[in-house]
């Protein structure tokens, strides 16, 4: 077995004039998402789990100079020798780095700088994929390219989810773009179970095309039968939960859930705010009332799953989800993604078909009661790019299905997202199983 990053069979030769564009457009869609902001929303990071987006700008492009230019341009010098030091994030093997919690006072390089390294970066990108074009493409090139686009891609995620923290910790709440007020769905789409029938079904990667080594390893798991609700869970059906007294009784929650959920003080989802007595939520358009018939979001496991048992049912798995998106087959083309240009979920239409699963892809990350463990015969690359999932597979829960900040053409139906039970920043929601 391959101890790619990636599955190797996914880079056929790509049409090298097309790399160029791939490489320019991903590029662009990055400081597109940064355009909006002030330098000074750049810099700022609120807690551990938020950088700046100065950092993110700078750390996508340290990973370009560091495993393509800096191997395969002849006579590259670095831009800048200290970069390395600031904007690498997680890669022990490539020597010492700022502090994740320290993200926020690298006040210098100034964001015009960021910007500098970033044309740099890309113009000796532009002329190593010219030279490229004039030989054969090495396999590894092709693989660690495509792997910067897809990481790059993880970052325009990050970004939106990022951005919108910080932007709320603002007590002048502002809107990081307007957006034409729409009037709420007056109802949601009725909710229906679909059932799935239990015995024994492939999961993990075995298509063309690229994907992470977490979803490699393909191997048979068996499932009892079971039914998945068709729709996600609505804002509207969470306010149940907590005018019942949700947040307030302990026989829903997990022991360690209940605890933080005291100590924080949760009583309703990330960025709720009750306002003369009706709730609003702070999105990227500003503070918002709460459209009921929308999917909840911005919660974290211990709430979905307290959710789950207060409503008398429970989440899937991470096979029983990918089970049935793959009975269900959903479309990428129709799911709410980052090109969308949303960047919150949308209710689903009341006169969406019933016997269809609906939301699978796009709209906020499903949570799932699965650890994040590597797949029988997964295998951990080797280098410093054996550091991008392997070491993380531990005390996490898989998500799939991506949301409204993922784009498109990043999200497949065996794609794991992993965060730890408490995370809540993130386009996560809920889905119930039985």
């Amino acid at each position: 077995m391959s101890s790619s990053v990636f599955a190797p069979q996914t880079i056929a030769e790509p049409a090298l004039a097309q790399l160029p564009a791939r490489y320019h457009a991903v590029r662009q869609q990055t400081e597109e998402l940064c355009r909006p902001l002030l330098p000074e929303d750049t810099v700022v990071q609120p807690m551990l789990d938020v950088s700046p987006p100065k950092w993110h700008l700078a750390h996508t492009t340290w990973f370009f100079e560091t495993f393509l230019l800096r191997e395969y341009l002849t006579g590259y010098q670095v831009f800048h020798p200290d970069y390395a030091y600031l904007f690498n994030s997680y890669y022990n093997s490539l020597g010492s780095r700022v502090n994740r919690a320290d993200r926020g006072t690298i006040s210098r390089p100034a964001l015009a700088d960021v910007y500098a390294y970033r044309a740099h970066v890309d113009e000796h990108m532009g002329r190593l994929l010219t030279l490229l074009a004039a030989n054969d493409l090495p396999p590894s090139f092709a693989e660690i390219f495509e792997l910067g686009l897809q990481h790059e891609q993880q970052h325009q995620e990050l970004l939106v989810t990022d951005i919108k923290y910080i932007l709320s910790t603002s007590p002048l709440a502002p809107a990081y773009k307007s957006a034409p007020k729409a009037a709420p769905t007056p109802e949601p789409a009725p909710a229906t179970w679909l059932p799935v029938a239990g015995g024994v079904y492939r999961i993990g990667f075995e298509e063309e095309g690229f994907c992470f080594d977490n979803e490699k390893a393909p191997h048979d798991t068996y499932v009892a039968d079971f039914s998945l609700q068709n729709r996600l869970v609505t804002n509207g059906e969470y306010r149940q939960f907590m005018e019942a007294g949700g947040y307030r009784d302990f026989r829903y929650w997990l022991g360690e859930g209940w605890e933080l959920a005291e100590q924080a003080g949760w009583e309703a989802p990330l960025y709720w705010v009750l306002k003369e007595g009706v709730w609003h939520r702070f999105t990227h358009h500003g503070l918002q009332p709460v459209d009921w018939a929308a999917p909840v979001t911005h919660i974290s496991f211990y709430e979905a799953d307290a959710y789950a048992h207060w409503a008398g049912y429970r989440l899937p798995t991470e096979q029983e989800w990918e089970i049935a998106a793959r009975q269900f087959q959903p479309q990428i083309s129709a799911g709410n993604f980052l090109e969308s240009n949303q960047f919150d979920p949308q209710p689903l239409s009341a006169d969406a078909d019933p016997e269809q699963c609906h939301q699978l892809l796009g709209d906020v990350w499903e949570w799932t009661y699965s650890a994040y463990h590597p797949y029988p015969g997964y295998e951990r690359a080797a280098g410093a790019l054996g550091e991008y999932n392997g070491k993380f597979m531990l005390n996490q829960l898989v998500l799939r299905g991506g949301s409204c900040a993922t784009s498109q053409s990043h999200i497949r139906l065996t794609y794991r997202n992993f965060f730890h039970a408490d995370k809540r920043w993130q386009f996560t929601g809920i889905r119930l199983a039985r």
